[in-house]
């Protein structure tokens, strides 16, 4: 299954049944009256948090979403049957947006999280609500008025309590693996990881939290440059930022550079991300000529950008467990979030109404 992280698609509630005019004649029942029954509620379309789903597969290919209309009213006061609502099912941290105005409707953050993302029309009145002293036998009754209807634009920003940092091949699927049991594509070129990969760390002894392997990012990554900008909206999840560095054979790259490029796209893409808590780390410690290069980087980066450099092996576990302490130590409390929701009952139009002859 595919990796889908945005989606466009039309939703169309069902349209309420008509009321209908009917009147009682029965032996033996005189002066019967109007007996219209009322028109059934149109199908109702609901968006619902589902915690078993990770990608919008299901909606990229998929135009319009459509309920069905309620019954018609029948005669002897029999109602029309309402439609059957529909339930669409998308995973955590899901933001609903107006495709046509951009309007935000809801986001939706846990599980169960359920929003009415468009109305079912209301069935008409039969005639035997008309009937008064001076009309007892009303020939009027009202048609169902039509249910809502608007496009919609899905995006999935993943829920992680830790987001990586950094550019391809420094190291970030590896270290998933190490911490948790996700297997995110490990390779020796850039750009292996293609997709958000989340992972649970659970060690003895530290509080288990969510880590995201996000692709990595190159210069100009918030213009659309590689991978980053379909990307960086994931790290707006995140409570903390676990940035890697490590030393590059390519010309004019080296830890410092890198740090800054990646901070400065974090900064153009959304500029609170850089106030986020971050740790940064020296990565690939395993390698000798990286361990031997750590005295003088951790130096340099506290000279230049004032913050303290930390080194690691996710490969030979070195000084692994020492890290995620003092990423489950500083790691900032959960913020619970209300459920936003834009209001999505249409206002109730003027009831149409039909005349019998």
């Amino acid at each position: 299954m595919h990796f889908v992280d945005e989606c466009r698609f039309r939703v169309e509630a069902g349209r309420g049944g008509d009321g209908v005019v009917a009147f009682r004649r029965e032996k033996f029942i005189p002066y019967g009256g109007p007996a219209g029954g009322d028109g059934g509620r149109g199908g109702s379309i609901y968006i619902e948090a589902d915690p078993g789903l990770a990608t919008l597969f299901d909606f990229h290919r998929q135009a319009v979403v459509k309920a069905k209309n309620g019954q018609s009213g029948q005669g002897r006061d029999c109602y029309g049957a309402a439609a059957e609502d529909i339930t669409l099912h998308v995973p955590l941290g899901t933001f609903i947006s107006d495709a046509v105005s951009g309007e935000a409707i809801v986001e939706l953050l846990a599980p169960g999280d359920r929003v009415c993302i468009a109305r079912g029309g209301r069935g008409g009145r039969g005639n035997k609500h008309f009937a008064t002293p001076s009309d007892q036998a009303p020939r009027h009754a009202e048609l169902g008025t039509a249910g809502q209807a608007r496009d919609l634009r899905l995006e999935l920003k993943v829920l992680a309590d830790v987001g990586l940092l950094g550019f391809p091949n420094v190291g970030k699927s590896t270290f998933v693996r190490a911490v948790s049991r996700a297997r995110p594509k490990v390779a020796a070129y850039p750009f292996t990881t293609l997709e958000p990969h989340l992972g649970v760390v659970a060690h003895e002894g530290i509080p288990p939290f969510v880590v995201a392997d996000i692709p990595g990012l190159v210069e100009g990554a918030s213009e659309g440059v590689g991978l980053g900008l379909r990307f960086l909206r994931h790290v707006e999840r995140t409570r903390l930022l676990l940035h890697l560095v490590t030393l590059s054979p390519d010309p004019g790259r080296d830890p410092l550079h890198d740090y800054e490029v990646v901070r400065k796209e974090l900064v153009t893409y959304k500029p609170e991300l850089a106030e986020r808590p971050e740790i940064l780390v020296l990565s690939q410690a395993d390698l000798p000529e990286v361990l031997e290069a750590y005295p003088a980087l951790k130096q340099a980066f506290a000279d230049r950008f004032g913050v303290e450099l930390f080194v690691v092996s996710a490969a030979s576990h070195y000084q692994l467990t020492e890290l995620l302490t003092l990423i489950a130590r500083r790691l900032p409390p959960r913020q619970t979030v209300p459920l936003a929701i834009a209001k999505t009952d249409a206002p109730e139009a003027d009831s149409e109404t039909a005349r019998a002859s």
